[in-house]
């Protein structure tokens, strides 16, 4: 795309949006709301992410097995942490692979070009290189574009690096300094642990997301949330290993801590600069979270319903908050202070005493009780038991419908890091193929969090938005009537691929991270890792020279025919044997 074309789509969406920015000096309070810019400023409209593609990996061990090998208690692994699968890399692939393969697809997908690309960002925790970035060896894959106009490097903080590149992309695009071209967010990771307890946590995989204005996902404005601080809950300061250090406890209450403060931000600022009323967990189609392991995600979801009722009058805690329906209340009231009660057996944890003044107001003496719950510090309330259990049950319906169906990849994949809220976005939609208009108008909330530590919460609303060609100028003959439909319909094949991986035993596991461990910065290095397991179109290690520099290769689509853009990767230190156009299924087609 030349600079004339560029500033053309830049002018040209200017003309049409609708004009929402801050113009210089407006206060940010609630008395002075998000105002039409001045001074001739004007914002993209619906900024958002327009496409996006994963990967993992295409090996997996059953985490039933797992617990036995492991000689674990039966059920740890699977409903202790919730995890049913995990999947995981041989020496074959690395984080520059992983991301390798996951921007190309998304480009060959959605047929957008290269050169229509101005912003590329990376976030990740995998280093293998104190230097130099992983974005800069993925700018190989741009060079038979020609294009090498593109900005941003990796982000690094734990877990959340993923989202430092997609506020990163959204702001460029928001910005003065946007040319009109496409951002990409690229967020990837191989997390592994040490044997041992922490072990059945780990996980690997990529996302990428393309960025720009008219999107299916947009995000709210003014409303990102966040909360940043200093702490030594998981770290990794060997850096000739791939393992970290973690103080699990510490880790959780950070998690928990970070989840408490980014939600009340985020519910003050969304009172006073959203449109729609936004209360609680009720507004929201779906929360979706970071998954370290998805039992904790189940915890956060009720801690996020014990945060609402902590927000209600006493009064409306009492009689009216919805999630209480869960306990099943029936009130007989005989006289002021005489009630039977009949309960959901778990009730009787809480021992209520319910003494009425009016119908619809009540006193709620407990011992330790609910309603002692709501005044208790939420510092001091991380690891009660008796908050944790009443939440969980109150909010289990609600968490079944708005987080459960975000789970999949992080229950059959594991904990992928950087991407894993990502990995819950796309497991989401992917339960919509068949009718992804219902999700017009929907809001949805995401929790990132990154130990050591940084977290975001924001929202995004679904709109029917424009397929990639739209905005790029390029012409796509993949181009669909909406963008939402183009979106979850590349999605719609995640089960599919979970399913088509290979299982492997736990002995063949434990021996490949050995092996992992013991080659890790090793140069000279040659893999030994099968490459007629990796999915097609996967690039893969071929080897490591004595200078420490890596060459890649991939897997074979469709033919073995070299295109230019292979040859040019080649040249780049980058070997391929082609960089194939990926078929769109017929599914997506127009």
């Amino acid at each position: 795309m030349s600079k004339k074309q560029c500033m053309s789509a830049w002018e040209e969406n200017c003309k049409v949006v609708s004009l929402n920015g801050h113009a210089p000096g407006i206060s940010d309070s609630c008395d002075a709301p998000i105002t039409p810019a001045k001074q001739g400023g004007c914002w993209p409209q619906d900024v958002g992410i327009i496409a996006m593609e994963i990967y993992f990996p295409s090996q997996f061990v059953d985490q039933t097995e797992l617990e036995e090998f492991d000689g674990a208690s039966k059920g740890k692994y699977t409903i202790g942490l919730g995890q049913t699968r995990l999947g995981f890399c041989s020496d074959r692939e690395d984080i520059n692979s992983l991301c390798l393969t996951v921007l190309t697809q998304l480009v060959e997908k959605t047929g957008i070009g290269y050169q229509s690309i101005g912003r590329l960002e990376v976030g990740t925790e995998t280093i293998i290189d104190k230097s130099k970035s992983v974005k800069s060896v993925l700018m190989s894959a741009f060079a038979a574009s020609g294009n090498s106009d593109v900005e941003g490097v990796d982000s690094t903080n734990a877990c959340y690096g993923g989202t430092a590149a997609l506020i990163n992309a959204v702001n460029w695009v928001e910005s003065s300094s946007w040319d009109g071209r496409y951002a990409v967010a690229v967020a990837g990771d191989i997390a592994i642990y040490a044997s041992g307890a922490a072990r059945p946590t780990s996980g690997a995989g990529a996302v990428a997301m393309l960025v720009g204005p008219n999107a299916p996902l947009v995000l709210d404005r003014g409303v990102r949330s966040s909360y940043m601080t200093h702490s030594y809950d998981f770290y990794k300061p060997v850096l000739s290993s791939e393992y970290p250090v973690v103080d699990g406890k510490l880790s959780i209450q950070c998690y928990f801590s970070a989840l408490d403060s980014c939600y009340a931000a985020y519910l003050s600022k969304a009172r006073c600069r959203l449109e729609e009323k936004v209360t609680g967990l009720e507004s929201f189609k779906a929360v979706l979270f970071h998954a370290p392991y998805c039992k904790l995600v189940q915890k956060s979801f009720a801690r996020l319903a014990y945060n609402d009722f902590r927000n209600l009058s006493a009064e409306t805690a009492a009689a009216v908050h919805p999630d209480l329906m869960a306990f099943r209340f029936v009130l007989a009231c005989n006289s002021r202070y005489d009630f039977r009660v009949a309960v959901h057996p778990g009730l009787m944890v809480f021992r209520f005493v319910l003494a009425c003044n009016s119908r619809y107001a009540f006193r709620v003496a407990v011992h330790p009780g609910l309603m002692a719950f709501r005044d208790r510090p939420l510092d001091q309330t991380y690891f009660d038991k008796d908050i944790e259990k009443a939440f969980m049950t109150v909010s289990q319906r609600a968490f079944l419908s708005k987080t459960r169906p975000s789970l999949m990849l992080a229950t059959e994949v594991g904990n992928m890091y950087t991407p894993s809220v990502y990995g819950a976005l796309a497991s989401f939609l992917s339960n919509y193929s068949e009718n992804p208009e219902s999700l017009i108008g929907e809001r949805l909330c995401l929790f990132s969090f990154g130990s050591g530590l940084a977290s975001t919460m924001y929202s995004l609303v679904i709109k029917e938005g424009t397929a990639p060609a739209a905005v790029s100028g390029s012409s796509c003959p993949q181009r669909l009537s909406s963008g939402l439909t183009q979106l979850v319909a590349s999605l719609s094949d995640l089960q599919e691929r979970l399913e088509s991986r290979t299982k492997v035993s736990p002995k063949v596991f434990s021996e490949s991270l050995q092996l992992r461990e013991t080659t890790h910065h090793l140069a000279p290095y040659t893999p030994t890792g099968s490459i007629d397991q990796l999915y097609p179109g996967t690039w893969y290690l071929t080897g490591v020279d004595d200078k420490h520099r890596r060459q890649y290769d991939r897997r074979p689509v469709h033919t073995p025919t070299p295109t230019p853009a292979a040859a040019a990767l080649k040249v780049a230190g980058v070997a391929a044997k082609e960089v194939p156009q990926i078929r769109i299924p017929a599914a997506i087609k127009s």
